[in-house]
């Protein structure tokens, strides 16, 4: 009883604390627009977030990395908050607008060397009922819920070799032990932007 108490009060300061949030928003200019879906769900032991193995592709520069459902904001989507809805319910099955709508985390330039331009991605974060089971198209090769617990645990922290420049590292967070999962890269700045706006200290 006391753990749930305790989860009841992390989730209702979460809700609060996005709703209060007013996120950096950043100007678009030459970039490309994008935009990911940051899906909670509470679980009787945790809160859980929702992450992606992205399938292997060899035009798709991000291939096989753990990331947030999403992807490019297409002219016929009326703002990057339809685009993370539509690209959910394309990639993972999970109708956003039954979800509860938090509001959204500080915007993030993300640019992939041999690409031209960059990109900037806006999160949005959902709350989604509880016996929510995605179903992944062709472009999700697994999915994982993952405790926020992980996310913050020291001993899941580790260094990532750059697939496509070997021997520069980044930061990463082991999610999980099946296929060396890690996020890394522009999942884990958005993991640490979630982190921050509900005021949870994160240094991973």
């Amino acid at each position: 009883m006391r753990q749930e108490m305790g989860l009841e009060i992390l989730l209702s300061n979460l809700v609060n604390r996005i709703r209060a949030h007013r996120p950096a928003v950043l100007e678009l200019g030459d970039n490309k627009q994008a935009a990911v879906a940051l899906m909670l769900r509470h679980s009787p032991e945790n809160i859980e977030v929702l992450v992606i193995e992205r399938a292997r592709h060899d035009n798709d520069p991000w291939s096989g990395q753990m990331a947030l459902p999403g992807g490019r904001v297409e002219t016929f989507d009326a703002d990057a908050r339809s685009a993370a809805e539509r690209e959910s319910l394309e990639e993972v099955g999970v109708d956003l607008s039954k979800a509860e709508y938090l509001g959204r985390l500080d915007d993030q330039q993300g640019r992939h060397r041999g690409h031209p331009g960059g990109i900037v991605v806006t999160g949005c974060v959902y709350i989604v009922d509880s016996a929510t089971e995605p179903r992944p198209n062709y472009e999700v090769r697994d999915i994982v819920w993952v405790s926020l617990h992980r996310f913050l645990d020291a001993g899941n922290y580790t260094q990532v070799d750059h697939p496509v420049y070997p021997g520069e590292m980044f930061p990463g967070i082991r999610i999980s032990d099946k296929n060396h999962q890690v996020v890394w890269g522009l999942t884990r700045r958005f993991m640490a932007s979630f982190f921050s706006t509900i005021h949870v200290p994160f240094e991973g």
